[in-house]
């Protein structure tokens, strides 16, 4: 069963929407996990730095979308979501006053351990880019619904999975879609993205698939692209396919340790020529600095404070803002300068979660109770000016907001909630 929730500014503020769109839709504007970055900032402006007792306003909710921890997209004023039922991924088109478009199947799930969906749909002009929790990747019409092209990537390049499937968001670098199959047979592919033929493959770098959605790394005159395995961190030049570098991010002694704990879930982050590093239980994390060549790294700081589990961290002017790992359901937060990897502060909000930026504020979900929070980025303090609880939909809360069009969309379960965040 769907259900829905919205209100007449609700409805206003999609038929403007809807208006002003109609003159640029020709315009592709690629949309995905995490911003246009991947690094947790979204462009909005204007929007709330405090928030009333009660949280912002609920303009939305929709439910009937599937289980998963995927988060929201919005594209042309459609919001995309994945979801699992059965034993099924679906994706699933919203449209602005909260009714269902379509909901089709791409792919079978990931049926074992917390087998959810967790895969976030890509968008870029009138096509998504996305994959299933076994490793299908599909490129779909956005209007229709469609299916243009599929690979079975998991199954055709003999992918060594983890225990808990595919979490990847596919990566698109101009006419190119990326995803990090790992295994005995290759590390990265890329496939055309009009037509799914295969244009190159990584020789295989060692270490099982990760949880890590691949991220491009600009600098001056240098692209590569960052992406990781059970164990390493390796820069892939996108014009061929050709490794650049590989950093043993778990040392050799470390390994066979860390066999199955070995979980790599954060993208790195990148300012310049520097590239941070995070993983959880208790395993330092690391910054690099790439050579001018761009053919090596070298270790600059690490620092044991800031463990990240699976809610990413965030680089807002010269500090990093996450959540540490104290425990699978326990971590505090914490703010780390880039420079020098030093503690600005550690302190105890509800529960370790994940976070997101924009307009110089930070968003912080919590993943145990739901609790949801708005701070300015401090080096000095953690003080929250405002929050508010997500109280429907089950299990745990490790969908990450995002924000599209000043609204916050935050997705529980089989709920899908948006905010107006509107100044």
């Amino acid at each position: 069963m769907i259900a829905k929730k919205f209100n007449i500014r609700q409805m206003e503020k999609a038929a403007l929407f809807l208006f002003l769109l109609l003159p640029v839709v020709a315009v592709a504007q690629p949309n995905q996990w995490r911003g246009p970055a991947r690094d947790g900032h979204f462009p909005d402006k204007e929007l709330l730095e405090t928030w009333p007792k009660v949280g912002p306003e609920l303009v939305l909710e929709v439910t009937g979308i599937g289980e998963g921890f995927s988060s929201v997209v919005k594209h042309r004023g459609v919001y995309y979501v994945t979801g699992k039922k059965d034993t099924m991924d679906l994706v699933t088109a919203i449209d602005p006053s909260g009714e269902i478009k379509w909901q089709v199947p791409f792919g079978r799930s990931w049926i074992r351990s917390y087998p959810n969906t967790r895969s976030t749909p890509t968008l870029e002009g009138d096509r998504m880019y996305l994959q299933s929790g076994t490793g299908r990747l599909v490129c779909l019409d956005i209007e229709t619904a469609v299916e243009i092209w599929s690979v079975e990537v998991d199954r055709d390049f003999k992918t060594e999975w983890h225990n808990w499937g595919v979490s990847e968001s596919p990566l698109i670098v101009d006419n190119l879609v990326i995803v990090t199959p790992s295994g005995k047979r290759t590390t990265m592919v890329a496939f055309d993205k009009e037509n799914g033929e295969l244009v190159w493959e990584t020789e295989a770098t060692g270490g099982r698939r990760s949880y890590v959605s691949p991220v491009l790394y600009e600098f001056n005159d240098m692209q590569l692209i960052l992406g990781m395995t059970s164990y390493d961190l390796i820069a892939v030049d996108p014009a061929n396919g050709e490794i650049a570098w590989k950093y043993p991010y778990y040392l050799a002694g470390d390994r066979k340790d860390r066999e199955e704990g070995a979980i790599m879930t954060n993208t790195p982050l990148f300012k310049e020529d520097e590239i941070f590093v995070t993983t959880i239980y208790y395993y330092p994390s690391v910054m690099l600095k790439i050579s001018e060549d761009g053919k090596s790294v070298t270790e600059k700081w690490r620092n044991t404070t800031l463990d990240n589990h699976h809610g990413q961290v965030v680089l807002v002017g010269d500090n990093l803002y996450g959540a540490n790992w104290m425990g699978n359901s326990n971590g505090k937060w914490v703010c780390l300068d880039w420079e020098t990897g030093e503690v600005m502060w550690e302190t105890k909000w509800y529960n370790k979660g994940s976070i997101i930026t924009a307009d110089e504020m930070l968003y912080i979900y919590e993943e145990k109770r739901g609790n949801v929070g708005l701070l300015k980025p401090d080096p000095e303090k953690f003080e929250p000016s405002g929050s508010f609880r997500i109280t429907e939909g089950e299990g745990p809360h490790w969908a990450h907001p995002a924000i599209f069009e000043r609204e916050l969309i935050i997705r529980h379960g089989d709920y899908m909630f948006v905010y107006d965040i509107r100044k």
